[in-house]
C-alpha cells in the first residue's frame, strides 16, 4: 500500500485574492482576509480514500504549538473549537479541492502552511498565507456594511490630507500605497515587533493602538522619527514626503526609525498601516487643535503689550492643525453604544500607559463626554473642546502682571475634516466629535466631562502666580458661550490681497460694535510669522490706532506688512510658515475687552500635469510638469517630488532657481503596471515655498 503523499498544492491565487479583496497587494504569497473561505488545490500521489488521513496544518509565529494555540490541525469536514473548518470541496482523481475557513477572530498575521498525510509531511514553496482583517464579514468586529465606504477606507490608496489653518483650509494630496511592495512585510514585521500576544492580535482594538506607539520611534525604534525642530540636515524634511510608501520600504529595509515626520506625516503612516491590515481607517484633522493641556481644558495664550505672541511663557498650545486617524471597529471591551469610529493618534505628544500611543477613543466617547472610557478620552477631548484664554503680560514695578483680556469657548477643535466617500472633496465631519455648539445636548455633554476632567481656576499656568491680577474672582463657573460684552463688540481678521510671498501682506482687522452710543475703542494689532505648532518665528509689525464709533458700526483697519518684513525669514526655514494676526480690542467707555486671532496661509501659483486621460498597461506615456512662477521673487533651489502609484517610483528632479514669470516644464516617461484609477502626485519645493502639490489621475486599461 503506497503511503499517501502530496506532490504540490495550488494556492488559487487569483480568484481567492478577487473574492477576499486582496489581489492589489504586490506579493507573491497568498493574502486572505480571516472569516471568509478560500481553495487550495491539493495534489497527491493516488486517489484519496476515505482511510487515509489528511490534515491542514496552520502555524503563526516563531514556535507553534497546539496548546498555545499557535498551532492549528484542521481535517476535512470536523468543526474544530478554534472556529476554523475545511471542507472537501470535489474530488478529481488525484487532485483535491479544499476549502478553508477561518475564524472571524483569527489572531491576524502570518501563518505557515503543512499539508500531513499519514506521517508525511509536506512544506509548499511560498506556504506562508498573510490573514487580515474582514471588513466585508459580518462576524468580524471591523465589519463595515457600506460598500462605497470600504472602498474609500479599506481599498482607496491614495487620498488627502487637510493642513493649513481654519480660516484657510487645504488639501495635500497623500499616497498611502497599502498595496506597494514591503509595505505588507513592514506591518508584519511591525506587528511582531508589538509583542501582542496571540489572543490580543485578535482585537483590532489592540492592535491599533499598538500600531499607534509603532509608527513613532519614541519608545521602541519605531518607524519614523518626530522633529518639530527646524532642522532637517541628516534627513528628509517633513515637508518632503508625498505619501508612505518610501518611509515603510525604508523602515522595512534598515530596521531603523526613518527621519523626520510631524503630525500629518505620522497619520498619513498610520493609516496605511491600518488599511493594510484590514481596518477601515480615515485622516482626520482638527483646526485650532490644544495640546498639553494638562487636561484643564484651557490653553493660555500670552500676549506683550504690542500685542505679539510669546512663545516663551506657555506650556501648551494651539496647534493650527493636528492629524490623526479613525478607525472603524465594534468595541467588545466598553458598554454599549461606543462602536463605530475609534481616534488613534502615533504623533509622540504625551506617555500613556508609559508609552507614547494614543487611543483607541470611541469618537462617541468624546461627543457624549464619557471621558473615562479607555483609551485617552480626556486627552482627545481635550484637543477639541478646550478654552482659549488671552493674557496681556505688562511691567509693573519692574514685575510682571498678568491682565486677562479675553475667553474663547468656541474657537478649539473647528472645521474636523477627512476625505469624501469616493469623492475628491473635504467632508466636515466636526458633527462626529461634537453637538453643535450652544445645543442643550453640548452642555449636557460637557457638564458629564468637567464631572471626570478637573477644570483649575482661571489663572495664569506659567511659573508667576503670585503676581496675578485677575479681573473679578478667581474661579469661574463653566462658560458655555461666548462671553457677551456690553457693547456687542467684534473682531474680525481679513486678508485684503492674496498673500503672494514677494508682494506686501495686505490684511485688516474689522472691529463691529452693535450697541448705540459713541464708542472709543483701542486697537492693538499685530502680524508674526508662525509654525503650524503655534511656535512663533518672526515678528513683522505692530499697529496701535483709537478708533471712534456711532452707534451700531463697523471700522475696517488696515495691517499692511512689506515684503521686506518678512522674505528673510521666509527663505531661511526649512517648514511652512502661517501668517499670524493677533487684534486686541477695548472699549474705554465700559472696559469691554475682546481678543482674536487668525492665522493664514501663504498663497501660491498653481502646477499643472498634463498627460492622456487613459494608457495601455505595460505601454509608455509622457506625463508633463508645468508651472510659472507668477510671482515677483525667484524660487531658489526648486525641487520637483513626483509618485504615481503603479506608475512611477517616488523620484526627485532638482529643478535649480526659477526667475520671475520664467516657465518651468519637466517631462517623465511612464510605464503603467497596473490596471484600474491611478494618480500621479506632484509637489515644488523650494526654499522660499514649502509645498505646492496637486495630482492627476488616469485609467489604466
Amino acid at each position: 500500500e503506497t503511503s499517501l503523499q502530496v506532490t504540490g498544492i495550488d494556492f488559487l491565487k487569483s480568484q481567492n485574492t478577487q473574492q477576499h479583496h486582496t489581489d492589489g497587494y504586490n506579493i507573491k504569497n497568498l493574502v486572505v482576509r480571516r472569516g471568509q473561505p478560500f481553495l487550495v488545490q491539493v495534489s497527491l500521489n493516488r486517489e484519496l480514500r476515505p482511510a487515509d488521513k489528511l490534515s491542514l496544518r496552520f502555524g503563526i509565529g516563531e514556535n507553534p504549538m497546539k496548546n498555545r494555540g499557535s498551532l492549528l490541525s484542521l481535517k476535512p469536514e470536523q468543526e474544530d473549537f478554534t472556529g476554523w473548518k475545511i471542507s472537501l470541496v470535489k474530488k478529481n482523481g488525484k487532485e483535491c479541492l479544499l476549502s478553508v475557513t477561518s475564524s472571524p477572530n483569527a489572531p491576524v498575521g502570518k501563518y505557515n502552511l503543512h499539508v500531513k498525510t499519514d506521517t508525511n509531511i509536506y512544506k509548499p514553496e511560498n506556504g506562508v498565507i498573510y490573514l487580515l482583517f474582514n471588513p466585508w464579514c459580518e462576524d468580524d468586529i471591523v465589519y463595515m456594511a457600506n460598500e462605497a465606504e470600504k472602498k474609500e477606507y479599506v481599498l482607496n490608496d491614495t487620498g488627502y490630507i487637510y493642513v493649513g489653518s481654519a480660516y484657510s483650509i487645504y488639501d495635500r494630496p497623500w499616497n498611502f500605497g497599502q498595496f506597494e511592495e514591503f509595505v505588507l512585510d513592514a506591518c508584519m514585521y511591525l506587528l511582531d515587533k508589538s509583542k501582542l500576544s496571540l489572543n490580543d492580535r485578535r482585537n483590532p482594538a489592540n492592535v491599533s493602538r499598538a500600531m499607534s506607539a509603532l509608527v513613532n520611534a519614541n519608545d521602541d525604534n519605531g518607524v519614523l522619527l518626530g522633529n518639530w525642530s527646524g532642522n532637517y540636515i541628516n534627513g528628509t524634511s517633513p515637508m518632503d514626503w508625498i505619501g508612505s510608501v518610501t518611509i515603510l520600504q525604508n523602515y522595512y529595509k534598515t530596521k531603523k526609525p526613518v527621519r523626520y515626520g510631524q503630525c500629518w506625516v505620522f497619520a498619513g503612516v498610520l493609516n496605511t498601516v491600518m488599511r493594510c491590515l484590514g481596518v477601515p481607517s480615515r485622516c482626520v484633522s482638527t483646526f485650532d487643535a490644544a495640546h498639553d493641556t494638562e487636561e484643564n481644558l484651557r490653553v493660555d495664550v500670552y500676549l506683550n503689550e504690542r500685542g505679539e505672541k510669546l512663545n516663551s511663557l506657555s506650556f501648551d498650545s494651539v496647534w493650527n492643525f493636528h492629524v490623526w486617524n479613525d478607525v472603524w471597529m465594534k468595541r467588545t471591551d466598553l458598554p454599549n453604544g461606543f462602536n463605530g469610529w475609534q481616534a488613534i493618534d502615533s504623533t509622540p505628544q504625551e506617555q500613556s500607559q508609559g508609552r507614547f500611543q494614543c487611543g483607541p477613543c470611541p469618537v462617541k466617547a468624546v461627543r457624549e463626554g464619557d471621558v473615562y472610557l479607555p483609551y485617552d478620552s480626556k486627552f482627545v477631548y481635550a484637543e477639541v473642546n478646550a478654552d482659549r484664554v488671552y493674557w496681556v503680560v505688562k511691567k509693573v514695578n519692574g514685575k510682571d502682571k498678568y491682565f486677562k483680556v479675553g475667553t474663547e469657548t468656541q474657537a478649539i477643535g473647528k472645521n474636523i475634516s477627512t476625505k469624501a466617500v469616493g469623492q475628491n472633496r473635504r467632508e466636515d465631519i466636526t458633527w462626529e466629535y461634537k453637538y453643535p455648539e450652544g445645543s442643550k445636548e453640548e452642555r449636557m455633554s460637557m457638564e458629564r466631562a468637567y464631572s471626570f476632567i478637573r477644570p483649575s481656576g482661571l489663572t495664569p499656568r506659567s511659573g508667576y502666580a503670585s503676581t496675578i491680577e485677575t479681573l473679578g474672582g478667581n474661579t469661574q463657573p463653566l462658560v458655555l458661550k461666548e462671553p457677551v460684552t456690553k457693547t456687542g463688540l467684534q473682531l474680525e481678521i481679513i486678508n485684503t490681497e492674496p498673500l503672494h510671498p514677494g508682494n506686501p501682506l495686505e490684511m485688516a482687522i474689522i472691529v463691529k460694535i452693535s450697541a448705540p452710543g459713541n464708542w472709543t475703542v483701542d486697537l492693538t494689532g499685530s502680524c508674526q510669522l508662525q509654525y503650524y505648532t503655534g511656535k512663533v518665528q518672526a515678528n513683522l509689525g505692530t499697529i496701535k490706532e483709537t478708533i471712534s464709533l456711532e452707534g451700531a458700526s463697523e471700522m475696517q483697519i488696515p495691517l499692511k506688512i512689506a515684503p521686506d518684513a518678512y522674505m528673510k525669514t521666509l527663505s531661511s526655514v526649512e517648514d511652512e510658515v502661517l501668517i499670524l494676526v493677533t487684534a486686541i480690542a477695548e472699549v474705554k467707555e465700559t472696559n469691554d475687552k475682546l481678543t482674536k486671532e487668525t492665522s493664514m496661509r501663504f498663497e501660491y501659483p498653481p502646477i499643472t500635469v498634463q498627460m492622456p486621460e487613459t494608457a495601455k498597461l505595460y505601454n509608455d506615456f509622457t506625463c508633463a510638469f508645468i508651472f510659472k512662477n507668477k510671482l515677483k521673487v525667484t524660487l531658489e533651489n526648486c525641487k520637483l517630488l513626483v509618485e504615481g502609484l503603479g506608475i512611477f517610483k517616488m523620484t526627485t528632479f532638482e529643478q535649480g532657481d526659477i526667475m520671475p514669470g520664467r516657465i518651468m516644464k519637466s517631462e517623465i516617461i511612464c510605464t503603467p503596471t497596473r490596471l484600474g484609477q491611478k494618480k500621479i502626485v506632484v509637489k515644488l519645493i523650494s526654499n522660499q515655498i514649502k509645498g505646492i502639490s496637486t495630482e492627476k489621475a488616469i485609467t489604466i486599461t
